[in-house]
């Protein structure tokens, strides 16, 4: 006849641990990660403030003055603006772009100036 063991606990089962220490590495990685992103959010925010103008404008001016469609106008995009979306408002000849939640910025063209940035309360009108 067997016997059961009764230091085992059925239905719970801790990790093992190698796993435990594999969960701590990979929380170590994010909490650094996470340290990092922190540590530079303002030159990143920056860059993409600056990204999403020069998108807008030269997304206006393909699109306004050149004639050509949104998507065809994203080849003029220098490499890496790959995080860059572009909407468009046919209505009031805009084109905003956006990347990741953290920076937008609109273009208007406007007959005699071309494409113009707009500042936020000018793109809210």
């Amino acid at each position: 006849m067997a016997t059961e063991n009764s230091n085992s606990h059925s239905g719970s089962k801790l990790p093992s641990k190698k796993g435990r220490i594999g969960l701590m590495i990979l929380l170590l990685f994010v909490l650094i990660l996470a340290a990092v992103f922190a540590y530079n959010y303002a030159f990143i925010k920056g860059q993409l403030g600056v990204g999403t103008a020069y998108g807008a404008r030269v997304a206006c001016s393909c699109h306004y003055i050149g004639g050509r469609d949104l998507q065809d106008c994203e080849k003029d995009f220098e490499p890496g603006m790959e995080v860059i979306g572009l909407s468009l408002n046919d209505d009031k000849k805009r084109v905003t772009a956006s990347a990741l939640l953290l920076a937008s910025a609109t273009a208007e063209f406007r007959e005699g100036w071309g494409c113009v940035m707009l500042t936020e309360a000018e793109a809210d009108r």
